[in-house]
Parts: C-alpha cells; structure tokens; sequence
C-alpha cells in the first residue's frame, strides 16, 4: 500500500504505529499505577480478613506506631 493512501480509520501506516506505541505506553503506565494502588490498598484494609476480622489489624497499626515513635 503507498504511504499516502489511508485505511479504512483514516490513519497510514506510519501513523498507526505511532498511535499504537502511544496508545500501548499509556495503557502500562496506567496498569502499573492501578497495581500500585491496589497494593497500598490491600496493605491499608485487606480485602479478605483473618480469623478475628479486622480486629488483628488494629494491634499491628498500634504496634507499627509504637515503632515509629521509637525510631524518631
């Protein structure tokens, strides 16, 4: 096909590749911010509680704070 003749999208070739490189670098980005936000997430409140619900959560936040204030 010659390089000015256009697809059915309206797009060459070139410009194709280019809008799909573009498209295919926008789509991992967002992919890696949204597992990244689901990490932070799962370690704030995880999804699936243990044995004793959530409540074993809150003696590891007053446990990691009691770190903290250590250290600083």
């Amino acid at each position: 096909m010659p390089e000015n003749e256009r697809s059915l999208s309206g797009l060459t070739e070139a410009e194709a590749r280019e809008f799909h490189s573009v498209f295919m670098t926008s789509f991992l980005v967002f992919v890696v911010i949204a597992a990244i936000a689901h990490i932070l997430a799962w370690m704030w409140r995880p999804w699936l509680p243990g044995p004793k619900g959530y409540a074993l959560l809150d003696t590891g936040v007053a446990h990691v704070s009691a770190l903290v204030s250590m250290l600083t």
